[in-house]
């Protein structure tokens, strides 16, 4: 085998390598560590770039490790869609990495860097498996990495916060060990592929509880996701934590989403008998809910960093009702959608701390506050990344609702869709407005105590612009990549590829 046929594993072997090395060497040579991060996160985005460019023949790859083939041993499966997760993720980690650099975000405490990694690495490892329980594995490590980053900076809030977040999660892990041990016990395996094969070959007596074991296998999915009803950890956590961590916290959302569009069409798609497209019913209305409630909390937002995670609720929702629909069209819409959705709810988040770097006392709180240095600058900031997360033209959080417009017109439930995506849309709006000329524009009353804030040099407004850049590229590129969209939707709706690639039956 050639190095390139090594490749696929290199996104997993990046972090595992960096995290302990940073570690280290943090203590004693700080600079040399940061750049050791920083040379971990670009080597990720160069891996993670090979392999999009690799799966552009449209081949899904499998990667056995130790040669142990499917469905024995541990397999990592390279298709379209998780090569443009990793690049999504490589991309988002690096623009994090260098505006916590830059700001100092990560001398707070000694393990940034290492939890950083370690996060990547649950991160890209959940995207390339091709089994349940490296991919129950693959959450548990980046969990365990969001721990320590959620914590990071201290603070009794964030402790309490964070308190909340590892008990969910504890229900979680425990709900996706009890799903698969129903699925291990159903077909006696917990290959992907393999569980395709047997989950449509299993006889009636077994579909009722094949239903239970793939609705507890969404819903655990689902709680990752912030999915209403199971959503009400989210805003508390990532308003509590450091702005720079919930940055990076806002793929984390879409990590759950991912693994729905990944086991859905794959193990309970139309071959799965009673047990085919399980979730469907259920889906819909909680994407609604989760688009309504996220808008709403929008508008009643009492700070910048609480409004930023309601905005990531309410992308979540509205992905997630273009995901519900389980066709191709409505899938490629929404990975188009969910690529902008990361980046424009990053980018609120490092708004927000540029911003209450330099209001002082009045910090994030969205209430008048005496003119600050760098005030028009964060303003025309805010004013951008609010477009995006809110889905207004020209950006392409605009082309990414529109796409998902179209594509679920005659869809079951679509004037549902159309209703909750054009409402929450302009409750957004307002919400948004409100708080963007409560903070920017409107004058303090008189007597307020003037801004108490150090100058500040403008090397934290880079991270929040780079990611508005490419928001505007990813509208400018929009045609190539709704067409790499809707290309991974079609080898997602095909699972039939994904089994022979997987089980060595040709491609």
């Amino acid at each position: 085998m050639t190095l390139v046929d090594h490749l696929p594993v290199a996104p997993i072997v990046l972090p595992a390598v960096m995290a302990p090395v940073t570690m280290l060497v943090m203590r004693r040579r700080r600079i040399v560590s940061v750049a050791l991060s920083f040379g971990g996160g670009v080597a990720m985005l160069v891996a993670a770039l090979a392999l999009f460019a690799m799966v552009q023949d449209d081949a899904i790859r499998c990667y056995a490790l130790g040669a142990w083939a499917a469905p024995f041993g541990i397999v990592l499966v390279v298709d379209r869609l998780a090569a443009a997760m990793l690049v999504l993720a490589a991309v988002l980690a690096l623009v994090v990495l260098g505006h916590a650099v830059a700001t100092g975000a990560d001398r707070k405490g000694w393990h940034f860097h290492p939890m950083f990694h370690f996060q990547l690495l649950g991160l890209n490892g959940a995207f390339l498996t091709g089994d349940l329980f490296n991919l129950f594995v693959f959450f548990e490590v980046l969990l365990i990495a969001s721990y320590g980053l959620m914590l990071h900076g201290q603070g009794a809030l964030r402790l309490k916060a964070g308190v909340a977040y590892v008990v969910v999660n504890i229900v979680g892990s425990a709900l996706f060990l009890i799903a698969m041990g129903l699925f291990y016990g159903l077909t006696a395996t917990l290959n992907m592929a393999d569980l395709a094969v047997r989950v449509a070959a299993l006889g009636p007596a077994d579909q009722g509880l094949l239903r239970v074991a793939g609705l507890l296998l969404v819903t655990v999915f689902a709680l990752k996701a912030a999915v209403v009803p199971i959503h009400l950890w989210m805003p508390r956590t990532y308003a509590a934590t450091m702005p720079v961590v919930a940055a990076l916290f806002a793929i984390m959302t879409k990590v759950g989403v991912y693994a729905m569009i990944r086991t859905v069409p794959l193990i309970l798609g139309a071959r799965a008998g009673a047990a085919a497209w399980v979730p469907a019913p259920y889906l819909l209305p909680a994407a609604i809910a989760g688009a309504v409630l996220g808008f709403v909390g929008v508008l009643v937002a009492r700070g910048m960093r609480e409004q930023a995670a309601f905005a990531v609720l309410a992308s979540t929702g509205t992905l997630l009702m273009a995901v519900a629909t389980w066709r191709e069209a409505t899938l490629a819409a929404a990975l188009y959608y969910l690529v902008q959705a990361t980046l424009a709810g990053a980018a609120l988040f490092l708004v927000a701390d540029a911003t209450m770097r330099r209001r002082g006392q009045y910090a994030d709180a969205i209430v008048p506050s005496p003119r600050f240095a760098g005030q028009d600058a964060t303003g025309l900031l805010y004013l951008i990344a609010a477009v995006a997360a809110v889905g207004l033209p020209p950006l392409a959080g605009f082309v990414g609702k529109l796409l998902i417009l179209d594509a679920s017109y005659d869809a079951p439930g679509w004037p549902a869709i159309w209703a909750t995506i054009l409402a929450s849309t302009l409750i957004g709006v307002v919400g948004f407005s409100r708080s963007g000329s409560t903070l920017f524009w409107k004058a303090a009353p008189p007597g307020t105590d003037p801004v108490a804030a150090p100058a500040r040099s403008r090397a934290d407004l880079a991270a929040p612009l780079a990611l508005l850049a490419l928001l505007a590229l990813l509208t400018v590129a929009g045609g190539w990549v709704t067409v790499q969209a809707r290309a991974a939707a079609r080898q997602v709706m095909a699972p039939d590829r994904y089994v022979a690639a997987v089980l060595g039956h040709g491609r």
